[in-house]
């Protein structure tokens, strides 16, 4: 089994993702689905030895101690690609991920023009949301490239692991990696700020420790980019306040809302005409939305504060779902499923002239 075969695999298919186990076809994800290959069952032995290659010493001997690792390779002529390695039923499973050859940029990413807007904040805290798969990392990547290209900045990011490099164009851009650079997210954090930069982007908002050394570092000038697997705005809000401590929470609440400048959350949906399409919902920090994040009998009416903020560049996840039937790009029944509130999804969307089953 030779590794580039299996990853030429991804490229010719377009491909989003490359499952592989023992006793098992290997599967691809393809806009959005699992189809399994034409291929035979690899055994244990041929899918250890094809993941061991895959990895450097270093991360073989971790995958040996924790029995899971996530890491990024280059394979030349093929391609960048994320791999998680695991162990199932006591033998490996892969899943292997591309990464983008060419970094799309904003608007080839069919995301709103409000995002080039929010990137050009010169300190404050943007964040990126959504599910696994949703288009997080690119998004964010795409924000980095714009920045790049259109502004002379000093931008470090702190990925786990760098899926996209980036070469320096107007900015000068250190990334650093978990595992290799760093030893967490927190303690990159702890010293990032001693690093003179402008620009941080955290590749993942997991918990109390790299919460609060983002909204110390935003609030003390830097813009700070980063990513959580939260659906949309309001949920968004809720976890970053849910992941201190009660006694801390209004405090929290104050630095939130004096420091975000704006939330985007994707959802990806099956394109007309083969592909997918992102939906997003934007938040920007309006002064009202700010005292939403900072009552918190309030917090609620953030959505209602989205779906009337269009002056503001703004606008929900069912907005947006309606746009996208407008202009021809997705299906009323692939909107319906994924909208937020489906009653009210569907009794707009029959006002708005459009037929939903």
């Amino acid at each position: 089994m030779e590794p580039d075969n299996l990853l030429h695999l991804i490229i010719d298919a377009n491909a989003s993702d490359l499952h592989i186990k023992a006793d098992g076809r290997p599967c691809l994800r393809v806009d959005g689905v699992v189809r399994l290959t034409d291929l035979p069952a690899f055994d244990m032995h041929e899918v250890e030895r094809f993941a061991l290659g895959l990895m450097d010493d270093r991360q073989r001997e971790l995958f040996s101690q924790k029995n899971e690792i996530d890491f990024a390779f280059t394979s030349p002529g093929v391609g960048r690609f994320r791999v998680n390695a695991f162990r199932q039923r006591g033998s490996i499973g892969l899943a292997i991920r591309k990464v983008v050859s060419e970094q799309p940029g904003i608007a080839e990413l069919n995301l709103p023009p409000i995002v080039e807007k929010l990137i050009q904040e010169p300190r404050g805290l943007i964040l990126v949301t959504g599910i696994a798969g949703s288009g997080k990392t690119t998004t964010l990547n795409a924000m980095i490239d714009h920045i790049n290209k259109t502004q002379e900045r000093h931008i470090i990011t702190i990925e786990d692991p760098i899926e996209v490099l980036h070469k320096d164009i107007k900015s000068f851009i250190n990334q650093r990696e978990i595992g290799i650079d760093t030893d967490s997210y927190a303690d990159a954090l702890k010293h990032v700020v001693r690093q003179d930069p402008d620009v941080i982007m955290i590749g993942e908002m997991r918990d109390m420790e790299t919460a609060k050394a983002a909204l110390s570092a935003s609030e003390i000038g830097n813009l700070v980019m980063s990513s959580l697997h939260t659906v949309d705005a309001t949920e968004t809000i809720n976890r970053i306040i849910d992941l201190f401590p009660p006694e801390q929470q209004k405090q929290v609440r104050l630095m939130l809302a004096a420091t975000l400048k704006g939330i985007i959350s994707l959802r990806l949906l099956p394109k007309i005409g083969g592909g997918r399409i992102p939906a997003v919902e934007v938040m920007v920090a309006t002064a009202t939305i700010r005292e939403y994040i900072i009552n918190e009998d309030e917090t609620s009416k953030i959505n209602e504060a989205i779906e009337q903020g269009e002056y503001y560049g703004m606008h929900t996840f069912d907005q947006a779902l309606l746009a996208l039937i407008d202009a021809g790009l997705i299906r009323s029944e692939d909107a319906m499923a994924t909208s937020s509130h489906a009653h009210d999804f569907k009794i707009k969307a029959k006002q708005a002239g459009f037929f939903v089953a």
